[in-house]
């Protein structure tokens, strides 16, 4: 998966709930259509991060594992 990302926020070292409100503080500042690339190692933002983007509305646009750093992308609606 290649998604150019508007927005990189590293929350690596940190653990549920930390990424979570991370991506909510970066996600609030975004505009509309941009990607957030959020990176991660907490394996819980697995399920987190696209049960926030159902429960905010955002648009989840997958995941990669890379180095066992977690690239979730995320669009803002």
């Amino acid at each position: 998966m290649e998604i150019k990302a508007d927005i990189v926020h590293d929350a690596t070292g940190t653990y549920c709930p930390i990424p979570i409100t991370e991506l909510a503080k970066v996600a609030k500042k975004a505009e509309k259509g941009q990607i957030i690339e959020l990176l991660a190692d907490d394996e819980g933002a697995i399920q987190d991060v696209p049960a926030w983007c159902q429960t905010t509305g955002n648009e989840f646009l997958g995941y990669k594992e890379e180095d066992g750093i977690l690239h979730f992308y995320i669009r803002k609606v």
